[in-house]
């Protein structure tokens, strides 16, 4: 395991640096507590962080395996808070987990395969010692915020994406590879829903729900989690429409290709036919031909031929099949 960091913090000021196997007797005053950041732990050290804080055996058990989806339980006087991360990964969305023990007086955030630590954001709360002496829900409700907020970029990075692929339909057909990226895409967008609707729901309970160690006062500040979870929400189902959309528009456009390539070669086919048919006739070698043996014949029947296949010519221009 990596401990990133672990701190002992009294009235919003760090203390001083704590290790995984003591354990920390805080005040009652909620202005007290430790805030521990690990990183792919094993299962003896998430024993000893579950014995020094009593953490519920079902709650280490899935943050040691790190296969869930966003949720929250309650242990008694504990919450267990799982949060997916998002980064993007070889021009695909990759996914972390991060699972957060909330105790009154301590706060175990537990990271696996997240690309964004929490070092920022640990000194960016201990720039601003007032909120932070409010406690371990205001610390939680950074950490949701900041993991939210990684979602942001990503879209955006797949919007602008779709918006040039948009524009390049119609000025072009779509290729193969560019066929295969709409797919794809729109595969990574259907999964990367499953993830942002459980994480609206979490959100949602911090909001409505009276929880263990958390203030009623911090219920607007999960309320902005969760508008911005909406807002992500609301960019990936408008992202898979216009890709629908993309793919819907180069069908029509290469039908309507296909249609008027029919109809040139339709209406060259029936001009040619003029002239496959009056040689067709003539090769029959009849005795008794119109002009057969006339002095002009050969050259009334080629006048003939370039008249119709010249009217022809006009009605079909026309009617813009030529």
């Amino acid at each position: 395991m990596t401990v990133i960091a672990a701190y002992l913090y009294r009235n919003g000021q760090r203390v001083r640096e704590v290790s995984i196997t003591e354990r920390i007797d805080c005040a009652e005053d909620k202005s007290e507590f430790v805030w521990i950041g690990v990183a792919s732990p094993t299962a003896e050290e998430m024993r000893t962080l579950q014995q020094n804080y009593n953490l519920h055996p079902l709650a280490v058990e899935d943050a040691i395996k790190a296969d869930q989806l966003p949720k929250v339980d309650i242990y008694g006087e504990q919450l267990f808070v799982v949060a997916r991360t998002a980064h993007v990964e070889e021009q695909a969305i990759a996914y972390g987990e991060t699972a957060i023990f909330v105790g009154h007086s301590h706060i175990i955030s537990v990271r696996h395969g997240s690309a964004r630590g929490h070092i920022e954001l640990r000194h960016a709360l201990e720039a601003v010692p007032d909120r932070l002496a409010h406690g371990v829900d205001y610390v939680l409700h950074a950490i949701l915020d900041f993991i939210v907020d990684g979602y942001l970029p990503i879209v955006e990075g797949i919007e602008e994406e779709v918006l040039t692929m948009e524009q390049h339909t119609v000025d072009n057909f779509l290729g193969r590879d560019e066929i295969t990226r709409i797919f794809n895409l729109r595969r990574q967008l259907i999964r990367f829903q499953r993830i942002l609707g459980p994480m609206q729901e979490v959100a949602t309970k911090f909001v409505k729900i009276d929880l263990p160690c958390i203030d009623p006062e911090t219920r607007p500040y999960f309320s902005d989690v969760r508008d911005h979870v909406r807002r992500v929400q609301t960019m990936v189902d408008d992202l898979r429409e216009v890709l629908n959309s993309v793919f819907e528009f180069s069908n029509l456009l290469e039908q309507q290709r296909t249609g008027t390539i029919t109809r040139q070669l339709a209406a060259w086919a029936a001009i040619l036919a003029v002239p496959t048919a009056i040689a067709g006739i003539y090769g029959m070698n009849f005795e008794h031909m119109p002009e057969l043996k006339a002095r002009y014949g050969y050259f009334v029947v080629l006048a003939v031929i370039l008249l119709i296949c010249s009217i022809l010519y006009r009605r079909f221009r026309k009617l813009n099949w030529l």
